[in-house]
C-alpha cells in the first residue's frame, strides 16, 4: 500500500470520527434507499431531497436507486420502475439497505402505511393511522389493527405512550368499542380527548387542526386524502411540500421497512420522509410491531377480530378460491373496489389466470402476470369488478 493510500485510509477515518463527535452518533450509520423514478416533478426533485436530507441530518446514509445523476451521493443503476423496485427489495433483503422510501409500491393486504403530518393551526405533528395499503378488507377490523399500526410507528419514533384519537368516520363508534374491550383486557391504549366541549374519544376535524392526539386513527382512503390536504394545502394541491409523506408500510409479521411518497411529493417531503424511515429503523420498527401484535393477541386481539367479523362472513360467504400454481405477477390493475378485491380475484381463478391482490397508492389493485394481462382486463370488465380499460392495455 502506498503512502497516498494510507493518509487517504487516516483521513477517511478521521473525518467518521468527527462526523460522530459532532453528530454524537456513534457506530454503523443507518442506510435508507430513495427509488428516483416516478415522480411528477422529475428525478431531479427527489435527487434534491436527497441532497437536503444528507446535508441536513448526519445520523443516517442515503442511497438513490434509478438513473444514473450528478451527485455525490451513491447511486445504484436501474433503467425503469420494475428493476428499481426489485433493486429495492434486493438491498433491504440482503441487509445493505435498513429502509427505503419509494413511490407506487404494492403492499400486501395486511399491511398500511402510517403517515405524519404538521398540523397548520398550532405546527405540531401528527401521525395518521393510516394512509396508504389495507389493513383489512372489513372497514372496522381494517381501523383497529390501523390504530395498532399507529402505535407501533409512534413508539418507532420514540413516543413511549402515544394518544390514540379516532376520526368520526364510519365505523368509529365500534373501533372505539373493541380498543377499549383491548384495553380492559390488559392492552395498554392511551386514549386522548376531543378538543371540542363535549371531549371523548371521537375526534372531529377541529381535533385534526389541532392534533390533539398523537395519533388519529381512521380508514385508509380518508387518510390519504387528509395526507394530500395537509401535505399540500399552501401549494394549491400540485406540489407536496409539508410533512413526512405517508409513512412506513405496518403490518402483522411484515419484516421490511418501506416508505411510500406520493407523486406529488416536493423535495422538502423527499428529505423528512428519509428522516422519518431512518428514525424507524434505528426505532426498531418491525420489532416494535412484533412486540405490540404480541399484546395485543393476549388481550384477545384474534377473538375480537373474529367476532367482529363473523357477522359479514355470515351475510356474504366466500366462494372458495380455485387453486393455481403461482407465477410472478409484475403487471398491475386498477379501479377494483376494496370491497370487490378478493371477489376480483376469485373470478380470475375461474378464468384461470393466477393472480394476487394487493394495495397501491391510488387505492386496491390486482397483480397478474405480463402474459395475463389483457385476458384478466377482459374478464374483470366482463365480471363488472372494473368499468372501463386502463389507460396502458392496448386491447
Amino acid at each position: 500500500m502506498s503512502d497516498n493510500q494510507v493518509k487517504s485510509m487516516i483521513g477517511e477515518v478521521f473525518n467518521e470520527i468527527a462526523d460522530a463527535i459532532m453528530t454524537g452518533e456513534f457506530g454503523k450509520k443507518v442506510k435508507v434507499g430513495l427509488t428516483t423514478l416516478g415522480s411528477e416533478h422529475g428525478t431531479q426533485e427527489l435527487v434534491k431531497g436527497a441532497e437536503a436530507a444528507a446535508k441536513k441530518y448526519g445520523d443516517f446514509e442515503v442511497v438513490l436507486i434509478g438513473p444514473k445523476v450528478d451527485t455525490e451521493l451513491r447511486v445504484v443503476e436501474t433503467d425503469n420502475e420494475e428493476e428499481m423496485h426489485k433493486k429495492m427489495d434486493e438491498l433491504l433483503d440482503n441487509g445493505e439497505l435498513d429502509a427505503a422510501l419509494t413511490m407506487h409500491y404494492s403492499f400486501p393486504i395486511g399491511v398500511s402505511t402510517v403517515g405524519r403530518v404538521i398540523t397548520p393551526g398550532l405546527g405540531k405533528e401528527l401521525i395518521l393511522a393510516t394512509t396508504t395499503g389495507t389493513s383489512s378488507t372489513h372497514r372496522v377490523e381494517g381501523m383497529v389493527k390501523n390504530a395498532l399500526h399507529g402505535i407501533i410507528a409512534a413508539k418507532a419514533l420514540g413516543i413511549k405512550n402515544p394518544t390514540v384519537g379516532i376520526l368520526n368516520v364510519d365505523g368509529a363508534r365500534q373501533v372505539e368499542r373493541v380498543l377499549k374491550e383491548l384495553k380492559s383486557n390488559g392492552y395498554d391504549i392511551n386514549f386522548s380527548e376531543s378538543v371540542r366541549a363535549d371531549g371523548g374519544v371521537v375526534m372531529r376535524g377541529n381535533d385534526l387542526l389541532s392534533a390533539a392526539a398523537d395519533i388519529m386513527v381512521m380508514d385508509t382512503l380518508t387518510g390519504n386524502l387528509m395526507m394530500k390536504i395537509f401535505s399540500a394545502f399552501t401549494t394549491g394541491g400540485s406540489y407536496e411540500s409539508l410533512g413526512y409523506g405517508y409513512g412506513p408500510g405496518v403490518g402483522d409479521n411484515y419484516g421490511r421497512i418501506i416508505g411510500i411518497l406520493s407523486r406529488a411529493s416536493g423535495a422538502p417531503v423527499v428529505c423528512e420522509g428519509l428522516r422519518y424511515m431512518a428514525s424507524c429503523a434505528k426505532g426498531g420498527l418491525t420489532k416494535i410491531a412484533r412486540e405490540e401484535y404480541e399484546k395485543a393477541r393476549k388481550a384477545g386481539l384474534d377473538s375480537i377480530l373474529k367476532e367482529l367479523t363473523a357477522d359479514s362472513a355470515k351475510a356474504a360467504p366466500k366462494s372458495e378460491v380455485k387453486q393455481l400454481e403461482k407465477k410472478p405477477v409484475t403487471k398491475s390493475i386498477a379501479g377494483i373496489d376494496i370491497l370487490e378485491l378478493e371477489n376480483a380475484v376469485s373470478s380470475l381463478a375461474e378464468e384461470g389466470i393466477y393472480s394476487e391482490s394487493g394495495m397501491g397508492c391510488t387505492g386496491p389493485i390486482v397483480l397478474v402476470a405480463e402474459e395475463d394481462y389483457i385476458k384478466a382486463v377482459d374478464a374483470l370488465l366482463k365480471n363488472k369488478h372494473i368499468t372501463e380499460r386502463p389507460l396502458d392495455c392496448n386491447c
